[in-house]
């Protein structure tokens, strides 16, 4: 299907996550402490459960039931109780400033950071 457009950058403040669905998945949309824009899988992989709920710390995401957390650039888990890594998806960023707009590809392959 290619990327679809799921928000304004200006939509996701640093250090935070918003909840979005794109081609019928659960996706966060998530800017890491340094800025940088990410998408993975709204869905922990231990426990069912929407990871954007959850903090950013870093270039992390923790899980807010069980305290699992992720690398945004590669899903994995960086313990337990988590073992099982998230999708992570390819983010487009089109523009500049506030007006600047998110698009997110669920099908591609992401491209290794």
């Amino acid at each position: 299907m290619g990327a679809l457009q799921v928000c304004k950058a200006a939509d996701v403040p640093v250090s935070s996550a918003l909840a979005v669905v794109v081609d019928g998945v659960p996706v966060a949309v998530v800017r890491d402490s340094e800025g940088t824009l990410h998408a993975v899988r709204d869905i922990c992989s231990h426990a069912d459960v929407a990871l954007s709920e959850g903090e950013v710390d870093g270039c992390t995401l923790e899980c807010w039931l069980h305290g699992s957390r992720f690398d945004l650039r590669t899903g994995e888990p960086s313990g337990p109780p988590a073992v099982t890594p998230i999708p992570v998806y390819q983010v487009i960023v089109e523009g500049d400033g506030d007006d600047a707009v998110v698009l997110v590809d669920v099908a591609a392959t992401p491209v290794p950071r």
